[in-house]
């Protein structure tokens, strides 16, 4: 590992600041690599605001001495719930508000930032930041600190640049093609309400970070998505440096052994092998309560086990979020729980046997770590592109769904679902696909040499004196 082998010769540590957008799917990963990074002898300022870092497991020990949390207390906006500092505390239709109070941060990142520069020793060698925070890399020009911008994935960033580049795909080529008219939509929909609230589209945002930074950062690596990191590399006109996929860590509060004395761990213990599936489709955006009732009876319908980690819409009382009688009727096939779910502990059990997820890129790589078929149902973002990409290796099938407006059915779902779980022959296939995609995710070595990898580009870069790009580079 870069420095922690102990060498007399080894350069000295960096000092560097983590600061990721709102979101859990964003903060966890991004702690995993202030980890990674603290591990190898680096030292971690890690930001957010006070409640999300409340809310993030325990540094792991060995780490946490060299990783600081640093919280920026977040601005109240008028609108937004009491208490919301992350997207998962927020609807969908409220995320500007997010957006507003997240720029007030603007000013104390910068305070910070100014602080550390003049302490000695404490002066940062790299500020990695997300796509959303051209504030932040602005600041770090203005302080001559060299900057990342983080990317979650190749196939959603091909896809989002070219839709803004003259250098689109031809049709049917790429990772970019077949995107189905209600994702197109919905994107589009949601930089627009972005821009009329706030003045600064997503693209715009997207577009003034990348700018000042000297690299672009991204949770991938080519092993994983080849096709798409080579497009969009050619796309973004800047270094693109993989991180690896950042799999959880083994051990800590993400740990496969913790939690189980939990309920859903416990239920799974009853079960055969390889027979439940596990329904959970992320934290931020939930299924209309209709949508809802069409996933449970297309669960009944299948037949097959399931364990369900259900998010609640929004103003519908428990009582009405499932068909009436569903419950009473499933009692012996499966599981629905509104409650937080240990699901690192779940997806290892030997009771699971597929993935019925969103496609969020934490939830496919843990999916993916225990090796699991996916049966797939992406909401928003970047979760059509990755669930496009799960189906080129043919690791799973994604849920029928309505061209215009991405509704689907109980009976695409009972479909699928038997596909994957219930038919002998389809199954064989994406289990033994699921099993390739797992030796990439499971291989710790390669994980670890991206990482390394990574910190000797942040060391080239600055030996190349090229340690603050902006907008003139």
């Amino acid at each position: 590992m870069d420095a922690a082998s102990g060498s007399s010769s080894s350069p000295r540590p960096l000092r560097i600041v983590i600061f990721p957008w709102l979101a859990f799917g964003h903060l966890h990963p991004y702690l995993e690599l202030a980890e990674r990074l603290a591990l190898r002898g680096h030292h971690v300022s890690f930001i957010s605001t006070p409640r999300n870092l409340a809310r993030l497991p325990p540094v792991r020990h060995a780490a946490a001495p060299r990783v600081d949390l640093v919280p920026l207390p977040l601005p109240r906006v008028d609108g937004l719930p009491d208490g919301a500092e992350s997207t998962n505390s927020v609807p969908g239709d409220k995320f500007y508000l997010l957006f507003q109070a997240f720029d007030g941060l603007a000013e104390p990142f910068a305070e910070f930032l100014g602080a550390a520069c003049v302490q000695e020793g404490k002066r940062p060698d790299w500020i990695i930041v997300d796509s959303f925070h051209h504030w932040t890399a602005a600041a770090a020009v203005e302080h001559k600190v060299p900057c990342a911008m983080l990317q979650p994935s190749a196939a959603s960033l091909a896809a989002w640049a070219s839709r803004s580049s003259d250098s689109k795909p031809k049709p049917g080529e790429g990772p970019v093609a077949a995107v189905p008219r209600y994702e197109s939509k919905q994107m589009s929909q949601a930089g627009t309400n972005h821009s009329a609230h706030l003045g600064v589209s997503l693209a715009q945002r997207f577009s003034l970070t990348r700018d000042k930074c000297t690299v672009l950062a991204m949770r991938s690596c080519v092993e994983w998505e080849g096709e798409a990191f080579t497009l969009a590399t050619s796309l973004l006109g800047k270094p693109l440096i993989p991180l690896g996929l950042l799999p959880p860590s083994p051990n800590g509060g993400r740990g496969v052994s913790m939690n189980r004395e939990h309920a859903t761990v416990q239920w799974l213990d009853a079960q055969p092998a390889s027979s439940v599936v596990y329904v959970a489709l992320g934290s931020e955006v939930p299924l209309r309560v209709e949508q809802v009732h069409e996933l449970a009876l297309g669960l009944e319908l299948a037949g097959a086990r399931f364990l369900w980690a259900l998010r609640k819409p929004s103003g519908v009382s428990d009582e009405d979020i499932l068909p009436p009688g569903f419950k009473d009727r499933t009692h012996n096939q499966g599981l629905v729980t509104m409650s937080w779910v240990p699901q690192i502990s779940i997806l290892s059990h030997g009771a699971v046997g597929a993935f019925l997820t969103h496609c969020g890129r934490n939830s496919l790589i843990e999916g993916l770590l225990f090796g699991h078929p996916l049966i797939m149902l992406p909401i928003f973002g970047d979760q059509g592109p990755n669930a496009r990409l799960m189906e080129d290796k043919n690791v799973g099938l994604q849920v029928p769904r309505d061209e215009d407006d991405g509704s689907f059915d109980r009976h695409g779902v009972a479909n699928t679902v038997r596909a994957v779980m219930l038919e002998e022959e389809e199954r064989r296939v994406f289990v033994a696909n699921a099993r390739k995609v797992q030796e990439i995710v499971a291989d710790e070595q390669l994980q670890e040499r991206y990482i390394d990898d990574f910190v000797q580009h942040l060391r080239s870069y600055m030996t190349a004196g090229n340690n603050y790009a902006s907008a003139e580079t």
